[in-house]
């Protein structure tokens, strides 16, 4: 007998939230609170008896929710989410509801007054299929991002208009799909007389196969099942890209772990070769299948994950390589190779050269400041590639053909103490440099402000090598000359951590660098504050720039980290905008003070405003909507609701969902 869920009735998230439960008790719907953050929470449907309560389906296009969350049955809304302060997050948009129910097959259903159902969640899947559950024609499985993030992945199984059941990557934030790793080539043509596949059945049995216009079944695999008595069963696309159907024994004494029944492709990391995006793995990374048959994504020597919680993610190189950096010396003082036997990128070659020697394909990459792999192959061709690389991959069909990667060699070289001014040894540094091949930055200060000569002066005689903080330039040396301030910096291709840490105080546009790769260094550290071990707080006098200056320097508080990233969210507002952070001469009032008008803007929907109705931003409305939100995040009056660094970049790069900020200056509109 099945529990009625009425009109009015709702779930809270919370610590002690209790759930829908069918009628067996095998399948739950409420709030599940994620493992790896504890205060979120996601709405979603569960098997209730195991011990990992695996869940089976979720909104698709719904984030994670905080305590204090409801979702509610509404009577001409169907199931509605809100968020704590009555935001609506997600609704099925279902009119006439009369009831709900959670089915014994785990699937959850609303029915008007005439006893139809007029919302399921088999027809709305996210990445499982459960025994009763039908795929039509168009239905789409969405990967998650990983296992612990419910975001929307880059993988698809879909049920095409051509009766083809395939599995393909997509270009996020987009859905516009990959060419396909894996059909089940159930479509009707002048080379397959055979009918076309009309659905995609997950029978009570526990069989899955593609039914045939002509009632024909196409099974996906011919592996004898266990009975539905004893198992549970389901079929997952992965984060990973592989779909897999498993078992699960429902006696509490078994065995309680899923088991994998069989799984397509037969090896992902060679099925999948895209011709645009970065193939199963991110890029510049390489796929191997393990026994499992799951694929495992690493960085080649030389080479460091993007995002660093990422395991299936880019892999960027440790060093800077170019056409601008080469030039200055031959290659072969400047490179070696790592190599590695059968691994190959196959689509990202530029030029290929046959015949060739094996030394003549290294060599022919050493002088090429194009060239970041070489791969020589047994028939005497040399294939030349550069960054970034797709579809890396380990394939033994390559017959022992070599990959030449090319990385830095060592060339660290410790640098005399120079505290003199440039003009008094200009020449001997100047021959140090050239030897070196250093990369250098020049600063110019002014001397227009009170304490531009105690900041210069700290910059210059601070030694911030032992700090936590990504120093990518040193001072190597300082110039005054009447109101003029110099500040030569080296680059460091190696990044220097310690324990201790500082605060910036004054982190702005001029002082974010770029290098070769466009990456952001941290520079100008005339203003930093350092903490001792074990510090995260601290008094000091008010610091920064006019515009980016969290409230908390005005309010005698201690000072924390958190000042940086409310001036970091202030500098991604005037990415976003193109305004500067306080404008007293714009004729439009609204506009004078960047925060405000930015959190005005998005309070009433009108981020096209906010980037004056640029085409190229609003075509990413998720993505522009996303980092405005981060940047309100970071700006909010109360520190301790701003995010970390660490944080904050994850959101921007969708890594960690984005909840809905609050107004960011509470404390000052009720004063």
């Amino acid at each position: 007998m099945m529990i009625i869920i009425p009109i009015g009735k709702f779930l809270t998230a919370g610590d002690n939230s209790t759930p829908w439960l069918s009628s067996s008790g095998d399948f739950a719907f409420g709030f599940r609170q994620l493992t790896n953050q504890k205060d979120l929470f996601l709405l979603s449907i569960w098997f209730d008896k195991i011990p990992d309560k695996t869940i089976v389906w979720y909104p698709i296009e719904d984030k994670p929710t905080v305590k204090g969350s409801k979702v509610e049955l509404i009577a001409d809304r169907g199931l509605v989410l809100t968020g704590p302060l009555g935001e609506e997050l997600w609704t099925t948009n279902t009119t006439g509801t009369l009831y709900g129910y959670m089915n014994d097959t785990g699937n959850f259903v609303l029915q008007d007054s005439d006893y139809n159902n007029i919302w399921e969640s088999f027809k709305d899947p996210s990445d499982t299929l459960l025994p009763t559950q039908i795929m039509e024609r168009g239905g789409v499985l969405s990967s998650r991002r990983s296992e612990t993030n419910f975001s929307k992945g880059r993988f698809q199984l879909r049920l095409v208009d051509n009766g083809n059941l395939v599995l393909n990557t997509i270009n996020l934030p987009t859905d516009n799909p990959n060419e396909a790793y894996y059909a089940s080539q159930t479509t009707a043509g002048d080379s397959n007389p055979s009918s076309p596949g009309k659905q995609l059945i997950f029978n009570e049995s526990g069989y899955l196969f593609i039914l045939r216009e002509n009632n024909q079944r196409f099974a996906l695999k011919q592996e004898k099942v266990d009975s539905t008595a004893n198992f549970y069963f389901r079929a997952t696309l992965n984060f990973d890209g592989v779909f897999i159907q498993y078992s699960h024994p429902k006696t509490s004494n078994a065995n309680g772990s899923w088991t994998p029944l069989w799984s397509v492709p037969d090896n992902i990391c060679i099925a999948s070769s895209v011709s645009i995006g970065s193939g199963t793995c991110g890029f510049n990374s390489i796929c191997t299948l393990k026994r499992d048959r799951r694929p495992m994504c690493t960085c080649p020597e030389g080479y460091s994950l993007l995002d660093p919680n990422d395991q299936y993610g880019s892999c960027k190189p440790d060093f800077i390589q170019g056409c601008e950096v080469d030039k200055l010396s031959p290659g072969e003082d400047l490179y070696t190779f790592n190599v590695l036997i059968n691994t190959d990128w196959p689509f990202s070659d530029y030029a290929f050269m046959k015949p060739y020697t094996e030394d003549e394909c290294q060599k022919s990459c050493l002088e090429d400041c194009f060239c970041a792999v070489a791969i020589f192959s047994l028939n005497n061709g040399c294939f030349k590639k550069s960054l970034p690389f797709s579809n890396g991959r380990v394939n033994k069909q390559l017959n022992g053909s070599k990959t030449f990667i090319k990385i830095r060699k060592n060339n660290s070289i410790t640098l005399p103490d120079y505290h003199s001014p440039i003009p008094e040894a200009e020449e001997k540094k100047k021959d140090n440099l050239i030897l070196m091949w250093s990369i250098l930055l020049v600063k110019k200060l002014n001397n227009l402000f009170q304490d531009s000569e105690k900041e210069f002066k700290t910059e210059v005689n601070c030694d911030w090598s032992n700090t936590s903080t990504r120093i990518w330039f040193d001072c190597l040396d300082s110039v005054m000359r009447d109101n003029q301030r110099l500040l030569v910096y080296e680059f460091y291709e190696q990044w220097h951590f310690s324990n201790s840490q500082i605060i910036h105080c004054d982190i702005k546009p001029q002082n974010i660098l770029l290098d070769d790769y466009y990456n952001a260094r941290i520079s100008d550290f005339g203003l930093a504050k350092r903490l001792i071990m074990d510090q995260s707080k601290t008094h000091t006098n008010i610091r920064g720039t006019k515009g980016y200056v969290a409230p908390e320097w005005f309010r005698n508080m201690p000072i924390t980290a958190k000042v940086d990233v409310y001036s970091y969210g202030v500098m991604l507002l005037e990415i976003i905008c193109c305004q500067r952070s306080v404008d007293m001469e714009t004729i439009e009032e609204e506009k004078a003070i960047l925060t405000d008008w930015a959190y005005d803007c998005y309070r009433e929907g009108r981020l096209e405003s906010l980037v004056k109705y640029d085409v190229e931003a609003l075509d990413d409305w998720k993505k522009l909507e996303r980092f405005v939100m981060v940047a309100i995040w970071c700006i909010q009056e109360d520190p301790s609701l701003r995010p970390t660094m660490r944080r904050a970049t994850q959101m921007l790069e969708g890594v960690v969902e984005v909840l809905v900020p609050p107004c960011p200056y509470p404390y000052s509109k009720s004063g």
